[in-house]
């Protein structure tokens, strides 16, 4: 599996890494895509990890293997592994050459290798940071206490108890609960202007438009993507979120769409029922991928 780095020329935050210069090493692979929030939340560990052990055997490397168009370009990743902090060796896995080496299926998706290279331990998706924390000292012969992680922001964990709804694609290859109707029941979306859609994503094609979605969950999450700034406003039941708003948007409910990447519009301080949440884009060429929430 490892051998698979040796053919990636494009490494991050390091030269490239290869094959013999791992072995003998703990290396920890974790899939990754930049706009997914199951990966998000699991970063405040992964790098917690890297800065504990990376000077007591353990190399980390994330292997970045886009969901979306935009995640196969270089300069959005460049961007999103220095905004998001990502201080480890990242390597640049666009023809999912080492996804397949690995048979993975997932994002996140971690697997760490002892110094054979063998798989030893593998975690897919969020939570089990304490198994997967021991079975890394394991494979370092250490017996520690855990690592604290600060989580925050897009990184804080979901509300597992208040959490209704699922992720929902827009475009066509996976799109699911459109409806036309302006009656939405929950997990119900629907499209509020001139929308065409695409393989991938649902596009604005001219005017003004907006997307309700009725939800719930404490946060709501929307990957966007768009060829110039365009300004956008959210609002939940039909007000300003106010102490609900989400880091993007400020309490008015206004925001701005500036690269692409996911976006957390609502956060709230109680998720205890379902609410309807719609946003608006002041011009066309918006492309809205998947809701997530939390």
């Amino acid at each position: 599996m490892l051998d698979a780095f040796d053919h990636a020329p494009v490494w991050l935050n390091s030269a490239p890494l290869r094959a013999g210069e791992l072995r003998g090493r703990v290396v920890a692979v974790d899939f990754w895509t930049y706009s997914c929030v199951n990966w998000l939340r699991t970063l405040p560990y992964v790098r917690a990890w890297h800065a504990r052990y990376r000077d007591r055997g353990l190399v980390v490397v994330g292997a970045h293997a886009p969901e979306f168009g935009f995640e196969r370009d270089l300069a959005n990743v460049r961007r999103a592994v220095a905004e998001l902090d990502v201080p480890y060796p990242v390597v640049i896995d666009n023809e999912f050459a080492i996804w397949r080496a690995f048979g993975n299926r997932y994002w996140p998706a971690l697997y760490l290798l002892d110094g054979d290279g063998n798989v030893r331990f593998t975690h897919f998706g969020e939570e089990a940071y304490e198994e997967s924390e021991r079975a890394l000292q394991s494979l370092l012969g250490l017996d520690d206490d855990l690592t604290p992680a600060h989580a925050e922001g897009l990184a804080l964990a979901a509300d597992w108890g208040a959490l209704k709804s699922p992720e929902t694609y827009l475009g066509s290859a996976r799109g699911e609960r459109r409806v036309w109707t302006s009656e939405l029941s929950l997990n119900q979306w629907r499209l509020i202007g001139d929308w065409s859609t695409g393989e991938e994503a649902v596009v604005l094609d001219s005017g003004r438009g907006a997307i309700a979605y009725r939800f719930e969950a404490r946060d709501a999450n929307l990957v966007l993507e768009s060829p110039e700034p365009v300004s956008f406003r959210v609002r939940l039941d039909g007000a300003p979120p106010g102490d609900a708003a989400g880091v993007d948007v400020d309490e008015s409910g206004a925001g701005v769409l500036s690269e692409p990447r996911l976006y957390q519009l609502i956060r709230q301080p109680d998720a205890s029922w379902q609410r309807t949440f719609e946003i608006t884009f002041d011009a066309p060429g918006v492309r809205a991928y998947v809701f997530t929430f939390g």
